[in-house]
């Protein structure tokens, strides 16, 4: 295999998350051969100091990694800020780079798969994205490994000839938007990615993923995607600042290695259609979504009150 990609790690508040995450990146065959850099970001206040220097002291603990390289921010930057400059150094250094956060679990088979594309794929303009992470998606007419639009989050990698074209402004971003546009990259709005867009121009989320999808959408560009998720993604249990209890990314583990890939570049109707079916009914019932409704609440009302 060629050389090796960078592999980056964003963490914060949770230290058990962080862990988890450590053991099993560390278990993987090319963990050895591989550089780590680890993006601690800074406390946003004293309730959560303590919990920031619990994750600091897990990140610093010995591991067996190529080199580790921990890079901790004084001051709270976000996620948002502390993905978009910890990526940009490392791949304006490396090339390349593999980029996961604190809540995800890698199976035996990731780093192979991650490496292996960014190999493949290395001088292919119109592929911009590898995502490891999918939905637990209708996978009988779905090929092992396909190109959509989307550009799933969890776990992914790129090169610095992609994530060059990452656009920051949101204003920008809008700028280029017509109705078709919109409604092709909302897969028939299906999904809220639009609605996404308008509340970072709004200042009410601060997103690096719904940006960086519509950079890709906006070059058309394509993403990567297994058909069987490589990761476990552990953070939607209430834990995360970004996010709620949810059973939405619950996946079953792909057992075997992928180690072809598609020579045709383009979107796969098959993968669109199973991604805008799974965005079309991921809600489930309106009885479930109360459901869910009250459980967040309910949780989130005891953790303010233990805060």
């Amino acid at each position: 295999m060629d050389k090796l990609s960078p592999i980056i790690l964003f963490v914060y508040n949770r230290p058990d998350h962080t862990r988890r995450t450590l053991d099993e990146l560390e278990k993987s065959p090319l963990a050895q051969s591989s550089i780590l850099y680890i993006f601690s970001d800074g406390a946003r206040n004293n309730a959560v100091k303590a919990a920031v220097d619990k994750v600091r002291a897990v990140i610093n603990a010995p591991r067996d990694f190529k080199s580790v390289h921990i890079i901790e921010r004084e001051v709270n930057w976000g996620l948002a800020k502390n993905v978009v400059d910890g990526v940009t150094k490392v791949i304006d250094e490396h090339g390349k780079a593999i980029v996961l956060e604190d809540d995800v679990l890698l199976s035996e088979h990731a780093l192979p798969y991650f490496n292996r594309a960014l190999t493949w794929y290395e001088d292919e303009e119109t592929v911009m994205h590898i995502g490891g992470y999918i939905y637990e998606l209708e996978r009988t007419h779905l090929a092992e490994v396909f190109f959509t639009r989307y550009t799933a989050s969890q776990a992914w990698a790129t090169w610095k000839r992609a994530w060059d074209y990452f656009e920051a402004d949101i204003d920008e971003i809008i700028r280029q938007f017509d109705k078709k546009k919109v409604n092709d990259f909302t897969f028939d709005h299906t999904m809220n990615f639009w609605r996404q867009i308008q509340q970072q121009k709004a200042g009410k989320v601060d997103s690096w993923a719904v940006r960086w999808y519509a950079s890709v959408f906006l070059r058309g560009g394509l993403a990567l995607s297994p058909n069987q998720s490589l990761i476990e993604n552990i953070g939607h249990d209430g834990t995360g600042v970004h996010s709620e209890i949810s059973e939405m990314f619950a996946t079953t583990l792909r057992s075997e290695p992928i180690e072809r890939f598609p020579s045709e570049v383009m979107e796969s109707e098959e993968g669109y259609r199973a991604l805008k079916k799974y965005f079309k009914d991921r809600k489930g019932s309106f009885a479930e979504r109360g459901v869910r409704f009250i459980r967040n609440k309910i949780f989130h009302r005891l953790t303010n009150r233990r805060g």
